[in-house]
């Protein structure tokens, strides 16, 4: 958007209303029109940039720049796409459908408790829904564990694994 012609208007109106007051003061309305203008520009810029983010507080998905290119305004306009739905919950597994549950007392060591309500608040699940997944990982059909000693394989001393000393710092277990 090329925004001369917007100030030259600008110009033009300040030099005619000084017209009228003499030749003196018209002259001296053109010198000061080339003093203003860079500031108006700078107006005009910075009032284009306020619409601009007006627009996009209003726009549902994406939204409108302003870039400066020289002496012109370049438009940006962007569209994001719509933020997908959250994924519906998993179905209910086909061992609950009945509705009869079991009650365990499951006695653990504080620092293993510890650390599986760490890892249950990762998932966003509670602590006994994280275990129940667990053991259903475990026990389903075709499950398998894996337990594999990874102490062989060099890693040019960096543990990926976060360095933990002692014994399992470098094995890997889990149910796939």
């Amino acid at each position: 958007m090329d925004i001369t012609p917007y100030v030259d208007s600008l110009r033009s109106s300040l030099v005619s209303a000084a017209d009228s007051a003499g030749d003196e003061t018209r002259q001296a309305a053109e010198r000061l029109t080339f003093a203003l203008d860079s500031s108006a520009r700078l107006a005009i810029m910075e009032a284009v940039s306020q619409a601009a983010a007006e627009i996009t507080a209003e726009m549902p998905n994406g939204g409108v720049d302003v870039r400066l290119n020289g002496r012109d305004l370049d438009f940006l306009v962007h569209t994001a796409a719509p933020t997908p739905p959250p994924p519906p919950p998993p179905p209910a597994p086909d061992d609950v459908e009945d509705g009869n549950l079991a009650r365990i007392t499951l006695r653990l060591p504080e620092a293993v408790k510890g650390k599986a309500e760490e890892r249950a608040a990762e998932a966003g699940q509670s602590l006994n829904t994280w275990l129940v997944n667990i053991i259903r990982m475990a026990t389903r059909d075709g499950s398998i564990n894996i337990d594999v000693d990874l102490s062989s394989i060099p890693f040019f001393g960096n543990d990926p694994f976060g360095g933990s000393k002692g014994r399992g710092s470098k094995r890997m277990t889990g149910w796939l």
